[in-house]
């Protein structure tokens, strides 16, 4: 399947590891423009030292997406330096996972500003741009933490549900203008997220972490976790004019273990 996506220009934020690295990797080899944005400069550099060879080199920003004014930066110097975006898939910020007993204010306010703001404030700098286009495709790379509450991802999970909600209510909104926006909401994934919430589970209930996977991966109907790669050809086609009549979607991809409608 063509999905039409060469010379697009993609800004992947959370880019250098995980998630948003198999998104940058995925669209560079559908021959797409891809900016690289993470807060740190030295992974950053990693990730560029790692580019798939005969791919065009990325366009690397260094930008702390939890301060607005640092979104509209890297919004403007994407645009300036390579053109206008047609694509934005939100992958930075990750927020902590906590025992109960450990929370407290600031780790609920830390995780709104990791993962909520992060994404909105990237939206807002790049999709008042696609409106003066009048088209334009955001995936925002959610988690089932927002539908299913987790005792140890309390506040990572209400700052997913609240931009889960952010998602399909700015899908509708801006719909008529042109712009599709989308979610997708990956299960564990075999990232370094899963052994940070291994880590908090054990210290809860006293089980070994490896115990613990091997309990999580049998309650899961595919048998596994999944993979980054595979979040990302799901990002590809939402982004694609291959999903040009879908919007304000919320897709599920946790190998089936959450039962939820």
């Amino acid at each position: 399947m063509d999905l039409q996506l060469k010379d697009r220009i993609v800004v992947v934020t959370g880019a250098s590891k995980g998630i948003g690295w198999a998104c940058a990797e995925a669209f560079a080899h559908e021959g797409a423009k891809v900016v690289l944005v993470s807060r740190s400069q030295a992974n950053l550099d990693a990730a560029l030292a790692r580019w798939p060879k005969g791919a065009p080199m990325p366009l690397a920003i260094a930008a702390d997406l939890t301060r607005a004014e640092e979104a509209e930066r890297m919004a403007g110097k994407a645009e300036e330096s390579v053109g206008p975006i047609a694509i934005l898939v939100n992958s930075a910020g990750a927020a902590r996972r906590y025992a109960p007993a450990d929370l407290d204010a600031a780790a609920w306010h830390d995780a709104m500003d990791a993962k909520f703001f992060s994404y909105i404030h990237a939206i807002d700098a790049v999709l008042k741009r696609m409106l003066g286009r009048g088209r334009g495709a955001i995936v925002n790379i959610i988690g089932m933490g927002g539908k299913v509450a987790s005792p140890v991802h309390l506040p990572g999970g209400a700052a997913n549900a609240a931009l889960m909600l952010a998602t399909v209510g700015l899908a509708a909104a801006f719909g008529p203008k042109g712009i599709r926006i989308n979610a997708i909401n990956p299960g564990a994934t075999l990232t370094g997220r899963v052994q940070e919430g291994l880590k908090a589970e054990s210290k809860m209930t006293g089980l070994s972490e490896a115990e613990l996977l091997e309990r999580n991966q049998a309650r899961i109907p595919l048998g596994r976790l999944g993979t980054p790669e595979e979040v990302a050809q799901v990002a590809l086609f939402l982004a694609s004019d291959q999903a040009s009549y879908v919007t304000g979607a919320i897709v599920p991809m946790d190998g089936g273990s959450g039962s939820v409608i």
